[in-house]
């Protein structure tokens, strides 16, 4: 039976376990230079940044989602962005990753978000194929950008 449950302090070092699994199915393990420590204050600091929640099958760790709020001001509604969705390669095609969006979703329409929204690598076939039939449109015209290390400095000194 799965279950899916808010994660607690307890779980970082199986969240933080299952972000590196993501990374190396990513070719991204290089990528990640945080900590479980650094993860736990923002998760469950005095101002978290970010939520999870685990998928459990006989009380093992076999996925996670990773989420936050934002904002549109178009809508002038909340949104929920889902940062990491992943499920072990292992336990793939049995519903697990469609029960964590099922319960994102359901958690989405609670908070009054008008949308839910992630990225996926344009490489990942499956999970762009999974996302479409989970009813996902895929925004050819619109591209992520970011800036971060060096030039985030650089740009936050004008």
């Amino acid at each position: 039976m799965l279950k899916i449950r808010p994660s607690t302090p307890r779980d970082i070092e199986t969240i933080f376990g299952l972000i590196q699994e993501l990374a190396a199915y990513e070719k991204l393990s290089h990528a990640v230079t945080g900590s479980p420590e650094e993860l736990a204050v923002h998760l469950f600091g005095p101002k978290p940044y970010a939520q999870t929640v685990l998928a459990e099958r006989a009380n093992q760790a076999v996925g996670y989602a990773l989420f936050f709020f934002n904002y549109s001001t178009f809508l002038t509604r909340p949104g929920l962005y889902l940062e990491d969705l992943y499920v072990r390669a292992e336990y793939r095609g049995e519903g697990i990753g469609k029960a964590l969006l099922v319960h994102l979703a359901g958690l989405a329409v609670e908070c009054g978000c008008g949308r839910m929204e992630w990225s996926v690598l344009d490489w990942n076939k499956p999970a762009i194929g999974f996302y479409e039939r989970m009813g996902a449109v895929i925004l050819d015209d619109w591209r992520s950008c970011r800036v971060s290390g060096e030039e985030l400095m650089r740009l936050a000194n004008g």
